[in-house]
């Protein structure tokens, strides 16, 4: 490879690293790794104990035969065929529940926050155009006095402006 390639190559490569996406990728990466604990914490300190004192603690007990018979061989291996639902409907509701944390303590509050600052702003863009509306019509009556002194216009006062400034 020659010297000119090999610096071309590490020069994209490190254009592509400093690329504001990959590094907010990675930040995404670590903060869901991280929340991922407090989600998973959440499930099974507060969640599935109360499922559990509802009904069972783990669901993944729970199966059906569609081939007798069903049950573990002399040898150790199963035998038969088994559906085990249990575990689907296991997985099933822990993303549910996941989801539902999910939404619940992160979307929806982030959600209400940045409806708020964004009607904030508005709010503050409201003022500032007003301001600037206001300044313009300062600036607008500055100009057509200074044309009115100019051309030896009446009723603007001594001073020039109608105000007497």
């Amino acid at each position: 490879m020659s010297e000119k390639k090999r610096e071309s190559v590490l020069a994209g490569f490190k254009a592509f690293l400093m690329r504001g996406n990959v590094v907010d990728l990675a930040v995404a990466v670590v903060i869901g790794a991280a929340f991922t604990n407090i989600v998973n914490s959440v499930v099974k300190g507060i969640i599935s104990p109360v499922i559990g004192a509802i009904g069972t603690k783990n669901l993944d007990v729970y199966k059906s035969c569609i081939k007798d018979p069903c049950g573990t061989g002399p040898d150790g291996q199963p035998t038969g065929v088994e559906i085990l639902w249990g575990s689907v409907l296991n997985a099933t509701l822990t993303f549910l529940i996941t989801a539902a944390v999910v939404y619940f303590l992160m979307v929806l509050p982030m959600a209400k926050y940045l409806a708020k600052t964004e009607a904030r702003r508005k709010a503050r863009e409201g003022v500032q155009e007003t301001i600037e509306v206001t300044e313009l019509e300062v600036l607008k009556e500055i100009r057509d006095n200074l044309v009115a002194q100019r051309s030896g216009g009446s009723g603007t006062g001594a001073t020039g402006s109608r105000d007497g400034f």
